[in-house]
Order: C-alpha cells, then sequence, then structure tokens
C-alpha cells in the first residue's frame, strides 16, 4: 500500500512556505526549516463530503478544498459539516475543530475530534497566528472544521476582518492538502466580503430553506463540471435532485430571492449596521441603560483593550462622541492609544464645569485611520507570511529589517484610497501631522514615546501631489513597526508576542502662516508630577513644563545645542540655571518651521523668525543687551536682539496657572500623573489658546524616603559624587560592571569610529541578559543618544536598554555636554525601562570624578569582544568584586554618589 507523510511535530514553527517532501529522510523542509514526519495512508483522489448522493453532485472533494456554505442558520450547516467529520473520522482520518463561537459546537467533540478553542476577543493577530501555528503542527492531509466565521463579528466588528482572516488561512491550508469546511450565515456580510471569500475559496456552496425543503445551490466548485451541477438541487429524503424545470426554478429563485431583499443593508459592513443602529438609537431619544450599552460595545471595538483606558472612555465618550468618531475614521478597527488619549482627555476637561475652558482650549478637527487598515495592508500586499516569520524568536529582529523596507512600498486597497482623498480634499493644503496611534501606545505603563514615526507634512502642491505626499506618510508610521528601537521597547517589556496594530491620527497643525512659514507660537510637554526638582523648595506635585518657540519638537527630543524653557510650575519664574551667562547659554537658539514654499520641515535661527512673530516679543524674549553690545561693537546693523525665556508669559499671565490647572485636572480624572503635549497661540490682545494634542498616563517614580549618605568616605574610593543633577527618586543600587568611553580618546576618533564606539557598547549591552545578575554604569562623555557624534555617543536607546544606570559628562573644553531632559522621549524610556541618570559637570565646585580608579585595572573590552580591535584605548570595561561598588541617591539633599564600599573609612 503506497504511503504519504503527514507533519506532526515541528522542530521550528509557524510554517511559512510551500512543502518541499523528501521521501529519502522522511522530512518536509519550509523555507529551509525541518519538520519531523510520519507515515499516514495517502488521501483518495476524491474525498467524501459524507453525503454519497452530495458527493455525485459536486464530483466529490478533493485533496486542498477550501469548502464554504453559505447558510440561513447554523442548523443548516452543522448537518453537513456534522457528516463530512463523521465520515472522515470512519475512514481513519485525523479531524481538527476550530472553536471559537459561543453557540452550540457544529460537530461533536467528544467523538475523536482534536478540538482547539479560541478566543476570538483576543483579537484578529491572535485567532490567525494561533490557526498558523496549529495547522502547522498538525501538518499535511488534516480534515478542518470551522465554527462559522460570522461569530467572530461579535468580536472583530468588521466584514474587512473576516476577508483578511480567510484570504490568509485558505490558501495556506490548500498548500498544506487539508479539506476544511467554513460557513458564512447568509445576510450578515457585505457584498464585497462575500465576493473576496468567493474568488479565495474552491468551493462556494449556498443552503437554503425554502418553506418545509432544503435546497443546495453550487456557485462554485473548481476544477469539477457537469450539465447539472450549478443548478439549485433539492434534499428529498437524503438524495439532491437538480431542479430543472423552469417553473420549478422560477418559483425558487423567487423565494431566494425575497430572502436575499429582507435585509436592505446586506451591502453594508457589519460594522457600518452597528452605527447605523447606533445612530436610530440617538434619534429617538434611548434609556439610560440602552446608551450605556450601545456606548460600552461600540468603545470596545473602536478606542482599545487596554481596560483602564477604557474604563476612562466609558465614562468620559457620550454616544455622540463616539459617532462623531466614526464620521472621520478611514477603514474599520480601534483609533489606538495616542488618538483615544487625546479624545478622552478633551472630554475630561469640557465635562469640568468649574473653570471656562473652551475659553482657553483650540478645537480639533481631526481624521483616524482605523487599526484594519494596517492588517489589511499587509494581508493584501501578500505580507503575512512574513509577519509570523518575523514573531518568531529567530526572525523577530531579521525578518523586520525585511518586512519594514517591504512596507515603506506596498498599495493600498481601493476603497482605502478613496477615503484618503476624502481627507485630502478636507484639508485642502492645510498643513497637517500625521501621528502613530497604536494599540499598545500611550496605555498605563506603556508610553512607547517616539518609538514610533510621526510626520509632519507640509501638504503643498496639486491634490496629485499631496495624495502622494500623505500615503507616503502612512507607509512610513506603518513600518516604523518594525523599527529596531520599537522591537526592543516591546521585547523588554515583554509585549513582543502582543498584537500591535498600528492606527493613526491625522490632525491639522496648529497655528498660523507668517509669510511662507507656518507653525505655533509656542508648544511643548507637561508633566503632572515633576522629578526634576533642582531646588529643594521646589514641589514634584505642582508639575513641570519644557517649553519652546514653534513646533514641538525641540520640547520632546533632545536637541543638539539647544535648550527648552524649563518650568516648575510652583514656582514659574525660576530657572535651573544661575545667571545671565548660564540663561543665555541653556537657551533656545533654533526653532522649527513648516516652509511652505520648500514644501518641508526646516530648522530656523531664532532672531529670523522673531521678527515674523506678529506678538509683543517681550511677552517670549529678554532683551539680549550683551549681545546687541558685541554687534554694536563689530559696527553690525543688528537692532534688538533676544533670548528666549518666556519670563513675561511666565511671571504676568495666567498661563503658567492654567497649565498647572489643566494638567492636575487631568490627574485627577486619570488617577495618575500625566503627560501632555500642547501648542499655544495669540491673539492681539496677549490672550491665547490651548490645542492639546496628546494626553497619556505618565510612568514616573515616587519620591522615596530620605536615604543616608555616609559622611565618612575616603576620597580614594569615590568613583563620582554631585549634588542636584540627576533623574529620578532615591535610590540604592550594587554595580557590578562599568563601561567607560574616555572623553579626550573619544573627542580624537573620526566620524566613522564614533559610530564604531556606538555600536560595540550596544554589542556590550546586548550581553547583559540578566541586568539584576549584572548591574552595570555607563559613563560617557556629552550626550547619549545624540544624532551628532560631536556632542556625544550616538546610540539608539535598545543599544543601551539593558544598563542600570547612565552618567553624561561633561568635557573640560564645554564641547560634550549632558543634557538634563526630563519631559523628554529619552528621559521616558529611561523611566519605563528603570534606568538611573546622572549628569556630572566637574568644574563644578559640588562634583568630583575619579578617572583613576576606571582606567588602573583591567580592561575586559578584549575579552568580551575579541573580534573588535583597536577600541581599548577609547572603551574600558570593568568587571568589580562583587558588591563592592554602590551608587546611592538621596532625592531629598539632591545629593548622588558611587563609591567602593569596601574601600570606605565607615
Amino acid at each position: 500500500m503506497q504511503a504519504h507523510s503527514h507533519a506532526v511535530g515541528p522542530r521550528h514553527r509557524p510554517f511559512l512556505g510551500t512543502p518541499a517532501h523528501d521521501q529519502r529522510n522522511d522530512l518536509l523542509f519550509v523555507d529551509g526549516r525541518e519538520y519531523i514526519l510520519t507515515m499516514m495512508p495517502k488521501l483518495p483522489a476524491r474525498i467524501s463530503t459524507g453525503l454519497d448522493s452530495l458527493d455525485d453532485t459536486i464530483d466529490a472533494l478533493r485533496s486542498g478544498d477550501n469548502v464554504v456554505w453559505q447558510v440561513d442558520s447554523i442548523d443548516d450547516y452543522r448537518f453537513f459539516a456534522s457528516r463530512f467529520a463523521d465520515r472522515a473520522l470512519q475512514q481513519g482520518r485525523r479531524v481538527v475543530y476550530f472553536r471559537f463561537a459561543d453557540t452550540a459546537p457544529v460537530v461533536d467533540s467528544d467523538s475523536g475530534i482534536m478540538t482547539y478553542h479560541l478566543n476570538a476577543d483576543s483579537g484578529f493577530e491572535y485567532i490567525s497566528t494561533e490557526v498558523y501555528s496549529i495547522v502547522t503542527r498538525e501538518g499535511e492531509g488534516v480534515f478542518y472544521v470551522f465554527d462559522p466565521l460570522s461569530d467572530l463579528l461579535l468580536a472583530w466588528a468588521t466584514d474587512l476582518m473576516i476577508g483578511n482572516f480567510f484570504t490568509i488561512v485558505c490558501p495556506y491550508l490548500y498548500q498544506l492538502n487539508t479539506v476544511a469546511y467554513f460557513a458564512l450565515l447568509r445576510n450578515r456580510h457585505s457584498f464585497k466580503t462575500v465576493a473576496r471569500i468567493r474568488e479565495t475559496t474552491q468551493l462556494l456552496l449556498d443552503v437554503y430553506n425554502a418553506g418545509s425543503h432544503i435546497y443546495l445551490h453550487p456557485l462554485k466548485v473548481k476544477g469539477r463540471h457537469s450539465p447539472t451541477m450549478f443548478l439549485p438541487h433539492l434534499n428529498k429524503d437524503g438524495s439532491f435532485i437538480p431542479v430543472t424545470s423552469s417553473a420549478d426554478t422560477t418559483h425558487l429563485l423567487r423565494i431566494i430571492t425575497g430572502k436575499s431583499a429582507e435585509s436592505t443593508t446586506r451591502n453594508l459592513d457589519y460594522w457600518d449596521r452597528l452605527f447605523i443602529h447606533a445612530q436610530e438609537l440617538v434619534s429617538r431619544s434611548p434609556s439610560r441603560m440602552e446608551r450605556k450599552k450601545v456606548l460600552d460595545h461600540l468603545c470596545q471595538i473602536m478606542i482599545g483593550r487596554e481596560e483602564r483606558i477604557l474604563a476612562l472612555a466609558r465614562q468620559y465618550l457620550t454616544l455622540e462622541d463616539v459617532l462623531a468618531i466614526k464620521s472621520r475614521l478611514i477603514g474599520t478597527g480601534y483609533v489606538g492609544g495616542k488618538a483615544a488619549g487625546m479624545l478622552i482627555a478633551r472630554n475630561m476637561l469640557a465635562f469640568d464645569r468649574s473653570f471656562p475652558w473652551s475659553q482657553y482650549l483650540e478645537p480639533h478637527d481631526s481624521f483616524f485611520i482605523g487599526s484594519d487598515v494596517f492588517y489589511t495592508y499587509i494581508v493584501e500586499n501578500g505580507w503575512w507570511k512574513l509577519l509570523m516569520e518575523q514573531k518568531t524568536k529567530e526572525g523577530y529582529f531579521r525578518a523586520a529589517r525585511v518586512l519594514r523596507e517591504n512596507m515603506l512600498e506596498g498599495t493600498f486597497p481601493d476603497e482605502i484610497e478613496e477615503q484618503f482623498w476624502r481627507l485630502i480634499e478636507y484639508f485642502g493644503q492645510s498643513p497637517i501631522i500625521i501621528r502613530s496611534s497604536s494599540l499598545l501606545e500611550d496605555a498605563f505603563g506603556n508610553a512607547f514615546a517616539g518609538k514610533y514615526e510621526s510626520i509632519f507634512s507640509v501638504n503643498q502642491g496639486s491634490p496629485e501631489e499631496r495624495y502622494r505626499q500623505f500615503t507616503h506618510s502612512v507607509r512610513r508610521v506603518f513600518a516604523s513597526t518594525m523599527q529596531e528601537d520599537a522591537l526592543a521597547y516591546r521585547l523588554q517589556r515583554g509585549l513582543d508576542t502582543h498584537d500591535e496594530q498600528m492606527a493613526l491620527l491625522v490632525q491639522r497643525v496648529s497655528g498660523s502662516y507668517r509669510k511662507n512659514l507656518f507653525f505655533p507660537d509656542l508648544a511643548g510637554v507637561g508633566m503632572s508630577y515633576n522629578t526634576f526638582t533642582w531646588r529643594k523648595d521646589l514641589d514634584p506635585k505642582a508639575g513641570m513644563l519644557r517649553l519652546v518657540m514653534g513646533l514641538g519638537t525641540r520640547a520632546v527630543n533632545r536637541v543638539e545645542n539647544d535648550y527648552p524653557r524649563v518650568v516648575s510650575l510652583d514656582y514659574p519664574h525660576l530657572q535651573p540655571q544661575s545667571g545671565y551667562k548660564e540663561q543665555r547659554k541653556y537657551s533656545q537658539r533654533h526653532v522649527d518651521v513648516l516652509d511652505i514654499a520648500r514644501n518641508r520641515l526646516q530648522t530656523r535661527p531664532t532672531d529670523s523668525i522673531l521678527d515674523a512673530m506678529g506678538i509683543n516679543l517681550e511677552l517670549i524674549g529678554s532683551r539680549d543687551y550683551g549681545d546687541e553690545h558685541e554687534y554694536d561693537t563689530s559696527r553690525l546693523n543688528a537692532g534688538e536682539k533676544y533670548i528666549l525665556t518666556f519670563d513675561r508669559l511666565l511671571s504676568q499671565t495666567r498661563f503658567p496657572e492654567i497649565m498647572r490647572r489643566l494638567l492636575k485636572t487631568l490627574e485627577h480624572n486619570y488617577h495618575y500623573p500625566v503627560d501632555v503635549e500642547f501648542t499655544v497661540n495669540f491673539a492681539d490682545n496677549d490672550e491665547f489658546q490651548i490645542n492639546l494634542v496628546q494626553c497619556r498616563p505618565l510612568q514616573t517614580k515616587k519620591q522615596g524616603k530620605r536615604i543616608a549618605i555616609p559622611s565618612r568616605i575616603s576620597a580614594a574610593s569615590i568613583l563620582f559624587r554631585s549634588q542636584g543633577n540627576f533623574m529620578g527618586t532615591t535610590a540604592i543600587r550594587q554595580i557590578k560592571r562599568i563601561i567607560y568611553v574616555k572623553p579626550r580618546q573619544y573627542s580624537s576618533l573620526s566620524l566613522s569610529r564614533k559610530y564604531g564606539t556606538a555600536r560595540l557598547i550596544g554589542k556590550l549591552n546586548k550581553q547583559i541578559t540578566d541586568r539584576e545578575a549584572c548591574p552595570t554604569l555607563l559613563i560617557g562623555p556629552g550626550r547619549w543618544g545624540t544624532t551628532t557624534p560631536a556632542l556625544g555617543v550616538p546610540v539608539g536607546f535598545s543599544e543601551i536598554n539593558h544598563m542600570s544606570a547612565i552618567v553624561e559628562m561633561a568635557t573640560a573644553t564645554g564641547s560634550l555636554t549632558p543634557e538634563l531632559s526630563f519631559g523628554t522621549h529619552f528621559f521616558q524610556d529611561l523611566v519605563e525601562t528603570d534606568i538611573f541618570y546622572v549628569a556630572l559637570f566637574p568644574g563644578d565646585k559640588t562634583c568630583r570624578f575619579n578617572e583613576e580608579i576606571l582606567t588602573d585595572g583591567e580592561n575586559h573590552l578584549p575579552s568580551l569582544l575579541p573580534d573588535e580591535k583597536g577600541y581599548e584605548d577609547v572603551l574600558v570595561v570593568r568587571d568589580l568584586e562583587e558588591g563592592n561598588f554602590v551608587l546611592i541617591a538621596d532625592i531629598i539633599s539632591r545629593k548622588v554618589i558611587c563609591y567602593n564600599s569596601l574601600k570606605t573609612d565607615q
């Protein structure tokens, strides 16, 4: 008897390609991967449906067939599926049942059928990935029965994802020579979805209940044909008899047509029907319970899955709000974390009757691109197998690089393109920003700060040019889900296997035209809790701001040679810097603007922008008399010069009071500290409006109890000590390894070797598999993570994310200077990853740094990275005796010290 191989135990999964069988070794190879095989009887050419008369009608089934039943009720599907499974079991076949519905089973799982229970509420990616993995494990020649696909609508709420699921699963089952049964409940799905499934499947069979009779009507039977195959067939005593009489056919089709006409919205997606029902409910003044029930359901399918955010949405969004979101939604699915945070925060303020927020808040007219568009983009472009490979441990980073490049070049479905055009026509030539708003983004504990792209579009040119700019930006944001920093962030936080779909938030850029430029007067970030209290009398609970002129990019990012104004909202007139020279040095010198003429984001010197502001410059700046004097002595006609201090704004207007109130209102309603992004625009009378563009929970460390720093520590044992220049709370940490980049040697390196130094640190970082077992202190000149090697070491955050503490150190020349960047994406990364931060200024009288402790011992770099040569003079790695070195920080005294505890006098 002939034999056929059946894959039952993959050594690697999921199965990612077309199988190639090597009978000599009884192995199955898939894309270079090896699967163990066992022997099973070869499938016959004709496979029974379990009903002999039906076999005759459709010329039986074939290996690889996917059979879709379109039925009036689950009972009709159960009739055919149970007979198919029973016959397969009688013939010794392996039958697998995928169970995801709450209704009664369609086959008897106690009869020897292997049943897999899947939770549809876990989402499209979960179900698709699980099915893919199980089918891989089960291997070739297995028979499958699925619960009706229509039941997935209750969890997914959209036909689009039903079509995506079938488009993924059906061809894969065909490759494995299986036979699979699926079902659709009639009039539950749009014409487009049924057409998409019809195009993909091998058999599509209609089953009708017409009075007391059941009719079967084959609509598609691939590779088979007979004179009567595609006629309706009457099921009479177990036999399927073709209806050949024209009168009988006309009568039957009239009944069938009447059934289809019963649902006037059949051509609509299930998603649309839900919202039509909600709109009808609103129009007839429903009861409070009715509204709540519908609102809860719509929030579940549109806002997100994060329970705490979902609870806030139910509390602060109304049914009318959700319908308004739907009217501006492209595609279907979730609006994502960033969009949800913005919408909820705005409503929190609108619900606050104790303050006239409408007077101070700028309205929004944002659009939303639903998360289902992201997966549809992947499925329609044929990248799902690549995404499944990216989900494996081996392919997590490798496949992501390929997928990211692919995603920059894909095409969108026609219906999505049509909706993109609607957005382009709405905004016209107004500048817009296309912002990431993924499912996991801006959640409690997972901010994803700066991990995904947000792209300004100046939005100039012909409609076709503006459309191309927009779709290119959408592709870039989608592709940013596969950036290494984002992947490392997800991996470190245990989110690498979570469903992460990318929705988008498209916002009109807040600001005004100034000749050929467009920008807001001011922008910034605000935190309701301030851990950068540089003086003892500052209250962390008062909150803080990072404030800049122009676009807010300079507030959220660490920008080379530029500094925002840092504002503690209990004493807004105070600055961290003391004295005119320091304030001048640590001020904003450049402004990010949108250049309308050049159709791009540009950076301009502040002096070239101030004249075009059209506001009272004394409000945001202070006269720079020293700079004016320098220009006068060089006989240049420079005019008045300003330093951007924002002193009058902060001391003589209600702006800091209102921002403090805004942050506290949001924090109170979130029951958690918050982080916001905002813009500010002035009217002629110095009145202003605030545009709240983002709000999310702020991950922070609360102020701890005081730690007594030992008073009798020998100077020789101190690696460094400082006062007031660290971020975080009270801490005490053991240090077992120190990585040190020598400032003078680093400064003399070529550009390529500076980048090489950064990559070496990344390799050392990757070797730290357990931060508790090897707590590591990283010390280097200037700014970690800079994009300009002349100002620091250009590492990505994924190259330092396993460190326990990092130190930025100023150099004697002043060319490499730290930035205490509380409020930036970089700082948020440090807080979420629990990395302690210290800035050292060796020229300061409160600072001490003893380099000899690092350079006198053995450098372990050659033994840790034996293939990397020529960096020993620049990069030092010291492995310390266990428990010797300790880092202590006291938030009360603002003192921090790192020393060898074995050599202390106490």
